[in-house]
């Protein structure tokens, strides 16, 4: 069999049924074998980025793994800035690179290039991949292929890279004399039931708890036993970014979201809770503003995480946990479960939290009453309220990212998410096209006029498919969480953010219209009932949303404060009103 067949063959029996990618010299035979297997399908995006964004939101949305094949040299190092969203974001993802023929590559050689196109690809995707192997052995491919997806999916998940020599693509193999890959058994900790007794113990002595849900959860599975937790114990639940879809907006536990920009309730609700068990989530900086030591500084702290990297990194960074619980959320989950705690009655702290959520609203009333272009907050509030359950949003980087994370209410069974830890622009709209091969559903792609510009190639992928993508632009003519911080710092002098200073914003209606996709603005309020009708488009659309350019993100932490304390600040006697803990001296 040929090795390139097999290894399409390979990926079919995964269930693999699209791969993205481009093709070139080095990946001709890899395409050619996919044209002639009936279980799989190419998807051809205009840049190698794309294809691993694309695979990136296949994987999230198929709880498989996504597959991106390109060829050689640039074609490979395209790859990058989509594996890093996948590897920040504990996706597991296989890329399979073309590369020059074995004879050709220079391995250990310190020259610089002997192949046409040749580029040591294996090291340079190494700090961003979980594993990364050029192959040698023809007769290794299955043996790596196995180890490649396993350590992909195990423990914390992540992105794999295969580099594969044309020659041996083209090479006929006996596929019975192939090696296959034993994992190695795992082992868990010996000292699990100690730890869950611990914990009780501080459930037992606590009385202002919270619960924090991360994407850990997600990618192991375990939502189903994580809500049962939640309802057993009867605790408030705060949402991670990466879990902002796990639970409906109305769950009757769920205070929303908290960290450096997020709703006032979430944060009042982690700062002043005397116990925080924080599941499957890194409480990095986002969540926990810079300096880490004035994070629930009154709080018992119980962190669960699979990778005991992060459990290390607190006390040198001046937070001081508890109790760290470094194992598979799944074996941590089942245990608890089993075990009989105390009921705790908590009304007054949950009455506190619901004054909060009812108090201090994302979206205020004044927004509503603007009268020129579109407040992103009451554009949001709408979009929430026309979409339905089950649908899927894909939001971008900066100001848009932000503002959906603050303000969209999920509803039952929808999926919310980006590339929340790299966060590139551009990931939106790449990703929407994983997504959709991945559903086969409509996709809301939320992005802005500076992210769009970054793929804005791959509306010619969308108009050829014919993908019913409804683009969402955020149009505030520039870079606007850049000039929130240029505000902030540098004195509002917005360099290289703006077009009076050097950044070029296109007419998007017309690059919409040349690329034959349909579009709608959105001038003002009184025009947010076009909403409904970009929704209900059979094929892709782009909805230009006029939003005012110096249009801020609020509440947001500045730099150093403590998350309980963003601005625009509340007035000191508001403010300590609200605090249970003792508030922090002002300077």
């Amino acid at each position: 069999m040929k090795l390139s067949d097999y290894i399409i063959e390979f990926l079919a029996k995964k269930d693999i049924k699209y791969i993205f990618g481009i093709t070139g010299v080095s990946a001709v035979h890899l395409f050619d074998s996919i044209s002639k297997n009936p279980n799989v399908e190419y998807i051809c995006p205009q840049h190698e980025q794309t294809a691993a964004m694309a695979a990136d939101a296949y994987s999230r949305l198929t709880n498989n793994f996504g597959v991106a094949i390109t060829t050689s040299g640039p074609g490979a190092t395209n790859l990058v800035t989509g594996v890093c969203c996948s590897y920040f974001d504990s996706i597991p993802t296989l890329m399979i690179t073309g590369q020059v023929p074995l004879s050709q590559c220079k391995k250990d050689s310190k020259i610089r290039q002997i192949g046409f196109q040749e580029t040591d690809i294996v090291e340079m995707f190494k700090p961003v991949t979980k594993y990364s192997k050029l192959i040698e052995d023809p007769y290794d491919i299955r043996y790596e292929l196995e180890k490649a997806i396993h350590i992909a999916k195990t423990e914390r998940p992540g992105p794999v890279l295969l580099d594969i020599p044309d020659d041996l693509q083209r090479q006929d193999i006996d596929i019975s004399k192939l090696r296959e890959y034993i994992p190695e058994t795992e082992e868990y900790p010996q000292d699990l039931d100690e730890k869950i007794t611990n914990l009780i113990n501080l459930i037992k002595d606590s009385e202002r708890p919270i619960i924090i849900l991360g994407g850990g959860i997600k990618l192991a599975k375990a939502e189903e036993k994580a809500k049962r937790l939640i309802e057993k114990l009867n605790f408030p639940v705060a949402l991670t970014w990466a879990t902002k879809d796990m639970l409906p907006h109305d769950y009757p536990l769920v205070i929303e979201g908290f960290g450096v920009a997020a709703e006032r309730a979430g944060n009042f609700a982690v700062q002043n809770a005397d116990l925080i068990i924080a599941l499957g989530t890194r409480l990095d900086t986002h969540e926990t503003g810079n300096d880490l030591s004035k994070f629930g500084r009154e709080a018992k702290k119980v962190v669960l995480d699979i990778d005991n990297y992060e459990l290390e990194k607190y006390e040198p960074r001046g937070m001081n946990i508890d109790l760290k619980i470094n194992i598979d959320a799944n074996i941590f989950l089942d245990s608890l479960l089993e075990k009989e705690i105390p009921s705790k009655n908590i009304p007054n702290w949950l009455d506190k939290i619901k004054e909060w959520r009812t108090k201090y609203p994302i979206c205020q009333k004044e927004f509503f009453e603007q009268k020129e272009k579109v407040n992103p907050y009451v554009f949001l509030d709408e979009l929430s309220k026309q979409s339905n359950e089950g649908d899927i949003i894909l939001t971008d980087a900066g100001s848009n990212l932000t503002w959906t994370m603050q303000a969209f209410r999920i509803k039952q069974n929808q999926r919310l998410f980006s590339a929340f830890n790299h966060s590139p622009m551009g990931y939106s709209l790449s990703a929407s096209i994983g997504a959709y091969f991945a559903t086969k559903k409509s996709i809301t792609c939320i992005t802005g006029d500076g992210g769009i510009q970054m793929n804005i190639q791959e509306l010619a992928t969308i108009r050829k498919h014919n993908l019913p993508i409804k683009i969402f632009l955020f149009n505030n003519n520039g870079y606007g969480i850049i000039q929130q911080t240029q505000d902030t710092w540098l004195n509002s002098n917005y360099a290289a953010s703006n077009p009076d200073k050097g950044v070029a914003i296109p007419d998007f209606i017309r690059i919409s219209k040349a690329y034959d996709i349909p579009t709608i603005t959105i001038k003002d309020h009184s025009e947010l009932y076009k909403i409904r009708k970009v929704l209900n488009y059979s094929g892709p659309v782009l909805c230009n949303i006029l939003i005012n350019q110096h249009h801020k993100i609020a509440p947001k932490l500045d730099f150093g404060g403590s998350i309980e304390d963003p601005s625009p600040k509340l007035s000191r006697d508001e403010f300590n009103k609200n605090m249970i803990i003792n508030p922090l001296e002002e300077g």
